[in-house]
């Protein structure tokens, strides 16, 4: 009996109306982008100091230049990078005074500048921006830093908790409905996050955004998989993966044109609302609705797929009716993860892997963000690099296969951190590259892990398999923004360090697994044990009944 991909052989595999839905799911992709690295942007920490009351007065009546005044009245200035006391401590002296030299004031102060005391920023701070960000309303600096890395997290958090509950969403109540109610409900989200005054509420709301919007974004690749003949389906999701490094380019630029993160937020937001039109213009998945038993509603998009690609459907497909190659059904357990050394060992791999990709690349984003001369330049360079990340995938997967590529990728993302780290900070070109490398490096091995995941565990388990080990990814993008922003408080560029350790770790554990280039898709835990040998596993198929004319006589 043919199968629906038979069918699209017919009526077309990635032709016009393929092409037309993947597009329009490429949007969705590429608005995805502010909420997951938003916070490079909306969090940004421009260089800072207390303000002390009298300073302003006691410059203008002295005639100092700006970095006269710095030099005299905050600590520590004047060396190779601002320090902690820089920009988090204070004289504790009156600068409204009678009698303050303005050769030097601390000493007609206090007589012994070395023992003038220090005291927390009282009076706020000064920032050197143009523009506005979280860290500029709210003050998150300081012993109040810590509160943008969780800003940062508790969207990771949303993402941990809500890609299981809309996964859940789109299998029981379709594609097209998940799709449509997490768009709605991102927008309502995004929309509040311009007008609420509190840094409190601002961090609930972006945990409920956060458990819509990778939801949003999972259902839309999954849709644009199912709707391709299975040739062009991992080119389909790469290049859906391409559309969110456009959506980098697009939001740099927007990022550069409005400097103050409100605006940004609602500029960002708004154009996502004509998402919502995607209820008459966007196909719900065949393949769901004949898992449904609703096979009327499937063959008239069929049908609707063959007209839009002018293709003729063939006399015989009349019917689709869901069957099952056997009676026998196993219910997935996660147990079932871990009972046996081959399971086991591609788990706690597959695992480490997605926890390594998140940290990396995210971590790479957020340190870009904290060291960078040009934000906006540099977060351009590291995003363009994608592009040949995702050309090198295409190219390789299928001809060397996936095992290598995967592990030099990691390898690559490791050395290139600890380059960069090692590099001096008066070369900043030469850190951008290395930099650059090394986001291309675990771009690629981002990429990878997301369809090697499939293809390592049997049908009945394959989506609960790819949901537990994809939840570390979450957990890393949960711990991320305290390793950046609080590593670089001790050293710059410790957070690379890090990174160097956990990336060489991943890429010498990807050479653990078993290569997938032309296996079969395991159907049982036997296979996996198996996996050295080719097997000829039977496959759930979507089965089309075909009703002859003969059948129809009887």
């Amino acid at each position: 009996m043919p199968t629906l991909d038979d069918i699209l052989e017919h009526v077309g595999e990635f032709d016009k109306f393929q092409k037309q839905t993947f597009f329009v799911l490429c949007l969705l992709s590429a608005a995805f982008t502010p909420i997951y690295v938003g916070v490079v942007f909306f969090g940004f920490i421009p260089e800072h100091r207390c303000f002390s009351p009298g300073v302003a007065e006691l410059s203008q009546r002295c005639g100092w230049s700006l970095e006269e005044q710095l030099n005299h009245t905050v600590p520590e200035w004047g060396g190779h990078e601002a320090s902690f006391s820089s920009r988090c401590r204070m004289y504790e002296v009156d600068w409204n005074a009678t009698g303050v030299s303005c050769t030097d004031p601390l000493s007609s102060l206090w007589g012994n500048r070395s023992t003038v005391p220090l005291a927390p920023c009282q009076h706020g701070w000064v920032y050197d921006s143009p523009g506005t960000s979280l860290v500029t309303e709210f003050n998150l600096v300081c012993e109040d830093s810590w509160k943008l890395d969780l800003f940062q997290s508790s969207v990771n958090a949303g993402f941990f908790i809500g890609s299981m509950n809309i996964g859940y969403i789109a299998d029981r109540f379709g594609r097209k409905f998940c799709i449509i109610t997490t768009i709605l409900a991102n927008v309502v989200f995004g929309i509040l996050l311009v007008f609420v005054p509190s840094y409190l509420w601002i961090v609930i709301i972006r945990f409920f955004q956060g458990l819509v919007s990778k939801g949003c974004w999972t259902a839309g690749y999954i849709l644009a998989t199912e709707v391709v003949g299975p040739k062009y389906r991992r080119t389909v999701g790469i290049l859906y993966q391409m559309a969110f490094s456009i959506g980098l380019l697009v939001f740099d630029a927007i990022a550069y044109a409005i400097s103050h993160w409100r605006w940004l937020q609602l500029t960002v937001t708004l154009p996502s609302s004509f998402f919502l039109l995607y209820y008459w213009c966007l196909p719900e998945s065949p393949r769901w609705l004949i898992s449904q038993g609703k096979n009327d509603k499937a063959m008239k998009i069929i049908s609707d797929m063959a007209k839009t690609n002018r293709k003729k459907m063939p006399s015989h497909f009349e019917d689709i009716k869901f069957e099952e190659d056997d009676g026998g059904k196993q219910s997935p357990s996660f147990f079932d993860l871990v009972r046996t050394p081959q399971m086991r060992k591609n788990t706690f791999i597959l695992m480490y892997n997605w926890f390594t990709s998140s940290v990396l690349y995210q971590g790479l984003i957020m340190h870009m963000g904290v060291a960078a001369e040009n934000m906006y330049l540099d977060f351009l360079y590291s995003a363009l690099v994608e592009f040949p990340a995702a050309f090198i995938i295409i190219n390789t997967i299928d001809r060397i296969g996936r095992r290598y590529p995967w592990a030099v990728a990691n390898m690559v993302a490791g050395i290139a951190c600890l380059v960069t780290a090692l590099i001096p900070e008066d070369i900043h070109w030469l850190k951008v590259i290395a930099a650059c490398i090394g986001r291309m490096g675990i771009t690629m091995a981002f990429e990878m892990v997301c369809f090697v995941n499939t293809e390592l565990y049997p049908t009945y388990i394959r989506n609960l398999g790819v949901m537990v080990c994809s939840s570390l990814c979450d957990v890393g993008g949960v711990i991320v923004p305290f390793i950046v922003y609080r590593l670089v408080e001790v050293w710059h560029d410790l957070p690379l360090i890090v990174f160097t350790v956990l990336g060489l770790i991943a890429g010498g554990l990807v050479l653990l697994l078993p290569e997938t280039k032309g296996r079969v898709l395991p159907e049982t835990v036997e296979d996996v044990e198996n996996f050295h040998r080719q097997s000829a596993s039977k496959v759930k198929k979507i089965y089309l009944h075909v009703q002859t004319s003969e059948r129809a006589d009887d």
